[in-house]
């Protein structure tokens, strides 16, 4: 068992780093702190990079996991706690951090094992129409799982409330063949039908653009692609929603960042903090929102 491989990497305009052990490969970028891809060797990858992906500073990468922070989504669509928190004019999709640098805490391996930590250590500098003092730390474990932690310290003397979300893309041979496993019997909020909420029947299959968001998700939730022969396994810590999204013909079309027919190659389930599942953190409090991500055969 070898010692795990570390390399720089520029990608356009972004600083990364390829990590390759004997078992996987994966790829993250010093900008949000972003997983952009995650394969284990000799097997199709887990996590997708879009191959229209765009490199540029101050821009999330369509790709692996966005950390979104301090909230998901519009912001308007947030509980009014969370948007009471920001002091700002325009409020940018999925919340302030992915679009910039995090400080590099370490790499370090050991046997087949790689650890990574990225850091924002102080919000309230970094983050002026945010005026809260938060820190930010993200843990990426790959072994024989890749397992990715956002923990959310609150300095303040003031409770602070977020919503937040990994953005996971993952890796489907066709997403028209595969299903979502977990999820039957859960409520969901419909955001393609006025917001209405449903419940699902059965396991969730894709025949057009997807937009939900399921509430009291179990800890685990996952993808069964027949094609690939492949179970991929989501367990989660510290989320109780979900949100999972396909944009299908139409909106993968008005995408930059992604190929006409890339929608057909991935699928988003976002491990979340939404909807009636904020996390509001007193004084001194913790929350870490955790994923581990697998594979086993069909």
């Amino acid at each position: 068992m070898s010692t795990p491989k570390v390399e720089s990497e520029q990608h356009g305009e972004l600083n990364c780093w390829r990590i390759t052990s004997d078992s996987a490969e994966l790829l993250v970028a010093q900008q949000g702190a972003q997983v952009l891809s995650y394969q284990r060797i000799g097997e199709p990858p887990l996590l997708w990079l879009s191959e229209q992906a765009i490199f540029k500073q101050g821009k999330s990468v369509r790709a692996g996991v966005p950390v979104c922070w301090p909230w998901f989504g519009n912001l308007k669509r947030n509980p009014a706690a969370v948007q009471a928190m920001y002091r700002g004019e325009d409020a940018p999709a999925h919340g302030l951090v992915r679009g910039r640098d995090w400080q590099l805490l370490g790499i370090e391996g050991s046997g087949d094992s790689v650890r990574v930590e990225f850091t924002l250590p102080e919000t309230q500098s970094e983050l002026p129409d945010w005026p809260h003092n938060v820190e930010l730390k993200l843990s990426i474990v790959m072994g024989k799982q890749l397992t990715i932690t956002l923990s959310s310290y609150n300095l303040d003397n003031v409770p602070v409330t977020i919503s937040q979300a990994l953005h996971s893309y993952f890796a489907v041979s066709d997403v028209r063949e595969v299903v979502v496993e977990g999820v039957d019997g859960l409520s969901y909020i419909e955001t393609l039908a006025d917001w209405e909420q449903r419940t699902q029947q059965g396991d969730l299959g894709f025949a057009g653009e997807t937009d939900r968001i399921y509430l009291q998700t179990p800890e685990q939730l996952s993808i069964v692609d027949p094609n690939w022969n492949r179970r991929i396994c989501l367990n989660s810590s510290g989320s109780r929603s979900a949100v999972i999204w396909n944009p299908w013909i139409a909106r993968a079309a008005e995408l930059p960042d992604m190929a006409d027919d890339g929608w057909q190659r991935m699928l988003c389930i976002e491990t979340a903090n939404v909807w009636d599942d904020v996390v509001t953190l007193a004084p001194g409090a913790t929350h870490s929102l955790s994923l581990t991500i697998g594979s086993e055969p069909l």
